[in-house]
């Protein structure tokens, strides 16, 4: 399970960059933190990264006018903060989408101001399958 920052403690981390999964511990020091465990620097960087600013992708459904299809899913183009992740999920939940439209299409953009976009997975409103 990965955890995010106390840095008063150490902690276990699990890497999720590689299959490798490596579990690393993390123990806080004057220089920030000494790992141990990872197999890769790659798992170093993600740990810093969970430490200092978890990052995530954001997958929902948004509701849609269109009874055959009353939602669609819907992901954050980009990574946005793990902090804003519940603001986010308000935000989208406010939204209804009134145009029928495709992969890829921007469905809200600059969400919470994180620079990222949300944009349609589906052509479920452009397509009868």
């Amino acid at each position: 399970m990965n955890q995010t920052s106390n840095s008063a403690q150490s902690q276990d981390i699990v890497c999720i960059v590689c299959p490798n999964g490596c579990r690393i511990h993390c123990e806080p020091n004057d220089q920030g933190f000494r790992f141990t465990g990872q197999k890769c620097r790659r798992g170093i960087d993600y740990a810093t990264a969970e430490l200092t600013k978890p990052m995530r992708t954001l997958t929902t459904s948004v509701k849609t006018i269109f009874p055959d299809a009353p939602v669609i899913s819907v992901r954050t183009d980009g990574e946005i903060e793990k902090s804003k992740l519940q603001d986010a999920v308000e935000r989208i939940s406010k939204i209804t989408v009134d145009q029928r439209v495709k992969i890829g299409d921007v469905v809200i953009e600059n969400v919470c101001g994180s620079g990222v976009n949300i944009i349609c997975t589906s052509d479920r409103l452009i397509h009868s399958y």
